[in-house]
């Protein structure tokens, strides 16, 4: 759809990847000029000429180098309409609203790069210079946002225009659905014990003791840490700010003063951590770690395993139906939701096969042998944080291969409605727009197939 497509930015920084490393260095040498004008707002030759390398760089480009960047003007042309109208509607974005997202982008930024420094080579511009360029065009596209929300926040659709909207699609554009499973789980954590505790907090208190006569933190972190994501880096975690880790662990990283120096063991729901200070750059800081977590005691987890055997039994005799036994036992913030998964990609509880072997192999083998409506045995499972677990599978729903139906896919096909509807409201705001307007392109862009009139 038109509408999601426009929010291509047309500055390098934002559309941040490694990947365009020569972009730069090729934009340096062109020479600027105004492309065109929308009401008080230019767009610039560089504006399109950034962006056409960046996507080069990228290898998404399709299409002539002109075609291209016609597509990309027709965008920035939207997105200036979009800023020209919050100008006169008096949209406002607050300095903290911009720089909660800048200080969100840059943490993206040096992730991406590896670290502060990278990132400030890969520019040839500092940290500050970086967020100096950052800052007014974050602030224009937060603006282009609200003012995009505001024109389409009234809407609304209809059962009838659903159903009016699936009629008018020719039945070889009618969506193909895989076939899709809806999964729901009652989770089971076992308990663990003050002495499982101890034994953590003494192997650390031990590792503390031995880098204060001379062992390297690092060495300790690869050879005993059990953050899979650090460890083989010697425990390192890279630049963050604050609010990016677990309150706990964040407020002991940041009470640490001088590089080398060790925090007291901090529990977390990770487990429990030993952490150095290894640099400070402004408001970033920079540390590594070594996690430990408690075992769970073969008697908590036998527990923990009986336990949800016997809600299994309750379910399957019919004795208790699957969603209240979910709000009654699981320890799962799924609870919520009532026991089902969510789709991360989607958004929706529904999955595809390969979508859910991808996030677990060990959950589709489990659920491809149930029925709809069958429970399975309590499996012992592995949380992304390493933490037992047992759980129980419940198949809800699966459907076959078909083609989309108001019956079995009224949500999907009501999305699509949707997103057509709000196409037709968001140009119908640009006709009206242009009328009152003032735009101007330049001459070697006025020929341009562009997707709305901007040239009349």
């Amino acid at each position: 759809m038109h509408y999601i497509r426009t929010f291509v930015l047309p500055a390098l920084i934002i559309c941040f990847s490694l990947s365009a490393a020569n972009a730069q260095q090729e934009q340096d040498t062109l020479v600027d000029g105004v492309i065109a004008v929308v009401g008080g707002n230019i767009i610039l030759k560089s504006d399109i000429e950034s962006q056409y390398l960046q996507f080069r760089a990228q290898g998404v480009i399709k299409g002539t180098a002109q075609t291209v960047k016609c597509q990309m003007l027709d965008n920035m042309l939207y997105m200036k309409l979009l800023l020209h109208q919050s100008q006169v509607d008096s949209i406002k974005v607050t300095d903290a609203q911009v720089e909660s997202e800048m200080d969100r982008r840059m943490r993206y930024f040096i992730s991406q790069a590896g670290s502060p420094e990278k990132l400030e080579e890969y520019y040839q511009k500092s940290l500050l210079e970086i967020k100096n360029d950052l800052k007014e065009i974050i602030r224009e596209q937060m603006l282009t946002e609200q003012e995009q929300q505001k024109i389409t926040k009234d809407m609304t659709i209809t059962p009838s225009e659903v159903k009016a909207f699936y009629r008018k699609i020719d039945k070889d554009s009618i969506p193909l659905i895989n076939a899709e499973l809806e999964i729901g789980m009652i989770v089971k954590q076992p308990l663990i014990g003050p002495e499982e505790k101890q034994q953590v907090i003494a192997k650390l208190t031990g590792f503390k003791e031995r880098i204060a006569k001379g062992d390297e933190f690092a060495t300790l972190a690869v050879l005993y840490s059990e953050d899979p994501g650090s460890a083989k880096q010697g425990g390192e975690l890279g630049m963050f700010k604050r609010g990016d880790m677990r309150p706990e662990f964040e407020a002991a990283s940041f009470k640490l003063k001088q590089p080398g120096d060790i925090s007291d063991i901090v529990e977390t729901e990770d487990g429990f951590h030993l952490i150095q200070l290894i640099q400070r750059r402004g408001e970033y800081i920079n540390v590594r770690h070594i996690l430990l977590q408690p075992q769970v005691s073969t008697q908590n987890l036998t527990k923990a395993k009986v336990s949800l055997d016997s809600v299994a039994n309750l379910i399957t005799t019919k004795k208790l139906r699957f969603d209240d036994a979910v709000i009654r036992y699981s320890d799962d913030p799924s609870r919520n939701n009532g026991g089902l998964l969510v789709n991360s990609a989607t958004g929706t509880t529904r999955f595809e096969a390969s979508q859910l072997s991808q996030l677990d192999p060990k959950v589709f083998f489990v659920v491809d042998k149930l029925k709809v409506g069958e429970i399975s045995q309590s499996v012992l499972m592995k949380t992304d944080r390493g933490k037992q677990e047992y759980r129980i599978y419940y198949l809800k729903l699966r459907t076959n291969p078909h083609r989309a139906n108001l019956e079995d896919d009224y949500a999907r096909i009501q999305d699509l409605a949707m997103d057509k509807k709000r196409e037709k409201v968001l140009n119908d705001w640009i006709n009206t727009r242009l009328a009152t307007t003032y735009i101007s392109i330049c001459d070697q862009y006025r020929n341009c197939e562009f997707k709305r009139k901007w040239v009349r």
